[in-house]
């Protein structure tokens, strides 16, 4: 590993959330529903029970949340907006109220000295646009390109980085196919149809960008992992590779080459799952450029061949190895890899890792909450960054997910993520060691 310096002066170190994680006031100001709002509704979805109806109380205090931001000494702030709460039909009319909302944490932001990067869409579709096919349908495609146009209108000077789609992939797969996540479908077909109308909607957003002449840049968040064959044997290195197909490479290639990769095309057609290639237009909209690449990073998988429907693959669960609260293992390597594959394989422009964090059970007791773990795993993994870096990658900034403490999704409010703990009963908001780690970080642009 190289000799560890400074990261660069215009190296940007940030924070992220998402809206439905953190924001609560779930039908208040005329926000209409999400899938989210339905999902977390229904009995048994959620792992402990609760709903994202109050999260963090952000909508009602994101202006402590800020001076928290203001304190770490963040270069930028990664949050989405809610669908719903701009266009609670979505589409047709805006409400005014929602969109007043953003405005006024933008401005705050700004007043803080922190860069605005915002998410376009961080999962929470209007559950008036999936009563009428999701992202199934060419009219949710056409219906984010209107809310698209809506925000690069209003918040066209106001915001450094826009994020077209936060991982698709999950979108696609883990909400349609594995039904694990809202709307809860499991229906392959369902995926590859929704996967197919991510991306286009992504590209029609990237134009309406070049339309607007908005300030800033724009590009997609992929969710990346680093497959490994559980053994050299061909059986388990073919396993991998399909894996990579899966989830990697079905999103990479038509987002830099305007093509879904051949060989899971042709996979999925054996077994009776047929998607057409991407026609030449439709692969132009998709392979639009756009200014970087966000790339989300928590853990690889090992993978062996095995009986699991559709991929006859399965990830190994590595019994002797450091885990995060998620299960996941810790493995810091892998940000450089899929760092450095990214760019060997599709050379982006720039990099930014949009998400990088770990969860832990973490208690408060009325004093500090020392959460070394997590700052071993961050710091582990910004080594890591810096080490791509050196190489010549052009990884332009960082951002920790999470700020706070927040809704996990299916697993509730049972998995803690945050540089700030946040005590879900009186919504208190306290720094985690973590916080003052990260701060330390940021104030001398180094792990030193």
């Amino acid at each position: 590993m190289a000799y560890l310096g400074y990261f660069p002066q215009d190296f940007l170190f940030g924070v992220a959330t998402a809206s439905y994680q953190i924001e609560g006031a779930w039908k208040e100001d005329g926000k209409g529903e999400s899938i989210w709002d339905r999902f977390s509704h229904t009995p048994g979805k959620i792992l402990d029970g609760t709903t994202g109806d109050v999260a963090c109380d952000h909508y009602h205090r994101y202006l402590e949340d800020v001076v928290l931001m203001k304190e770490l000494g963040v270069d930028v702030y990664r949050f989405s907006v809610s669908w719903p709460r701009v266009l609670p039909e979505g589409r047709g009319k805006v409400n005014e109220k929602g969109l007043d909302f953003y405005r006024r944490l933008i401005e705050a932001l700004k007043g803080a000295g922190i860069r605005p990067c915002v998410t376009l869409y961080h999962w929470d579709l209007p559950q008036a646009l999936q009563e009428r096919g999701g992202w199934e349908s060419e009219e949710t495609v056409q219906a984010f390109a209107e809310y698209a146009r809506i925000l690069f209108r209003t918040f066209r000077d106001d915001v450094d980085l826009w994020i077209t789609h936060n991982e698709p992939w999950v979108v696609a797969f883990v909400g349609n196919y594995e039904g694990r996540h809202a709307p809860g479908k499991r229906d392959f077909r369902a995926a590859l149809s929704v996967s197919r109308n991510l991306l286009l909607s992504h590209g029609l957003a990237v134009q309406v960008f070049q339309e607007e002449r908005v300030q800033g840049k724009v590009g997609i968040t992929l969710n990346l992992v680093p497959f490994h064959p559980a053994t050299e044997g061909e059986e388990d290195v073919e396993a991998a590779w399909r894996f990579d197909g899966y989830q990697n490479r079905w999103f990479l290639e038509p987002l830099f080459r305007g093509r879904f990769p051949e060989d899971m095309r042709s996979f999925y057609e054996a077994r009776g799952f047929s998607i057409s290639q991407l026609s030449d237009e439709e692969g132009t909209l998709v392979a639009r450029p756009i200014d970087f690449l966000g790339v989300n990073y928590y853990s690889r998988q090992v993978v062996k061949r095995g009986r699991k429907p559709i991929l006859e693959a399965e990830p190994l669960d590595l019994p002797y190895c450091e885990k995060s609260d998620m299960g996941w293992e810790v493995y810091p390597r892998g940000i450089y890899e899929i760092l450095m594959r990214v760019v060997e394989d599709y050379a982006p422009s720039a990099i930014y890792v949009t998400e990088n964090g770990f969860a832990s059970q973490d208690v408060w007791n009325g004093g500090a909450i020392n959460d070394e773990r997590r700052i071993a795993y961050l710091r582990d993994h910004l080594l890591w960054v810096y080490q791509a870096l050196e190489e010549g990658c052009p990884v332009k900034g960082y951002f920790v997910w999470s700020l706070m403490d927040n809704f996990e999704w299916a697993l509730g409010l049972s998995k803690r993520f945050g540089l700030v703990y946040v005590d879900y009963q009186t919504l208190q908001r306290t720094p985690k060691r973590s916080f003052f780690w990260y701060q330390r970080v940021i104030e001398k642009q180094s792990l030193r």
